[in-house]
């Protein structure tokens, strides 16, 4: 039973019949910002087109004029090449990032997986929240730029790995989500406000395709220098 807020937000994003209509979302993205440059992989991902699935948590990133791709799956992560050679590969991946600090140096199946855990819950986002498993609660207001963001506070289930178990989005007056608001386990729980902005309608469902990502301190707090992660989509189709 969705929730009178979690309703608008789904309806407000093309409602969930025309969803539950989409099996995949593929976006083309430039991707950068200071955190990748902290874990020594600068504008890698600068030129990439994401495939995500609807029904289950995959995501695989195709590089432009490179001889490889990223296969993104909660449990299991591959590198390999675009004639589906494996390059490498990796069982439970979120172990890997075990004892990390701040200025460990990333590998490209950390980055898969960040990438992954990120991106695919973005763009799955509202509509996730019905899902089996999630628990969602409307929690106090707050108030920025002379709007009223309403906000949700989302459970995810142990199943799906995102960023962390509890997770808050930000809806405006229209629904639309503006912001939302978590911290990261993989990087030590580590601080994220995430700015949606620049909506389009792709086939009926409408889709931010500008976050900005900052870090907070205390309740919300914006953190502006510096801007850990700039995304910027181009095409999207759905299908």
């Amino acid at each position: 039973m969705m929730n009178d807020l979690l309703q608008m937000a789904v309806e407000a994003h093309g409602g969930l019949s025309r969803w539950n209509k989409v099996r995949k979302i593929k976006v083309a993205a430039s991707i950068t910002g200071a955190i990748w440059f902290v874990k020594g992989q600068g504008d890698s991902l600068k030129d990439v087109v994401m495939t995500i699935d609807t029904t289950k948590e995959r995501m695989v990133t195709d590089f432009p004029g490179q001889d490889k791709r990223f296969v993104f799956e909660p449990q299991r992560l591959i590198m390999e090449r675009c004639d589906g050679t494996l390059l490498r590969e990796r069982e439970n991946p979120e172990a890997s990032f075990a004892g990390q600090v701040r200025e460990t140096p990333w590998d490209d199946l950390h980055v898969a997986y960040f990438l992954g855990e990120a991106l695919w819950t973005y763009l799955n986002t509202p509509f996730l929240y019905t899902k089996p498993g999630f628990v969602t609660e409307e929690i106090a207001p707050i108030h920025v730029d002379g709007e009223q963001w309403r906000r949700l506070k989302v459970i995810f289930p142990d199943n799906i790995k995102s960023h962390t178990r509890e997770q808050i989005s930000c809806f405006g007056p229209d629904g639309l989500l503006r912001r939302h608001d978590y911290t990261v386990d993989i990087l030590g729980g580590a601080t994220g406000l995430n700015y949606a902005s620049e909506y389009r309608d792709v086939d009926g469902i409408i889709i931010p395709t500008r976050r900005r990502i900052y870090a907070y301190e205390g309740d919300y707090q914006l953190v502006p220098e510096p801007l850990l992660v700039k995304i910027d989509m181009g095409e999207i189709s759905i299908r």
